[in-house]
């Protein structure tokens, strides 16, 4: 079953899209500069543990653990920096077609406007004609 287009973007409120625009785009602007601007955590240096410490053996075993942590870490902050990239694509080409779409609206009105024009000066012209045709008969 096809979806009915045009009654979707009816259904959308796009007087709220339109103020709202520029919220979303400074946002992911902020989260953008707050995330970008972080130093990535590099590998944290590994500590002198002295051989004779009884405990020596437990932190040997937690090591591997904590550096697959590590590794875990920084994957999840490059991926948190790409998606925070992404959207701050998103909110900047949402605030772009926010701005076609109200130039657009504008333009239509102003066709609108001029096409009633159009037709009064028609109907005037009509009707001009009609009264000038059932006078002369």
């Amino acid at each position: 079953m096809p979806v009915p287009w045009l009654a979707v973007l009816q259904s959308v409120p796009w007087s709220d899209v339109i103020k709202n625009a520029p919220k979303v785009a400074d946002g992911a602007r902020k989260l953008w500069s707050s995330v970008g601007g972080k130093p990535q955590a590099g590998p944290v240096p590994e500590a002198v543990v002295p051989a004779a410490a009884p405990d020596a053996r437990a932190i040997a075993m937690l090591e591997p653990r904590l550096s697959g942590t590590e590794r875990a870490i920084a994957d999840l902050q490059a991926q948190m920096m790409a998606s925070s990239e992404l959207i701050k694509a998103l909110a900047d080409q949402n605030a772009q077609l926010i701005q076609r779409i109200e130039s657009n609206r504008v333009r239509w009105l102003w066709l609108a406007t001029a096409v009633m024009l159009v037709g009064v000066v028609a109907v005037v012209a009509l009707v001009l004609a009609w009264m000038g045709r059932s006078v002369h008969v």
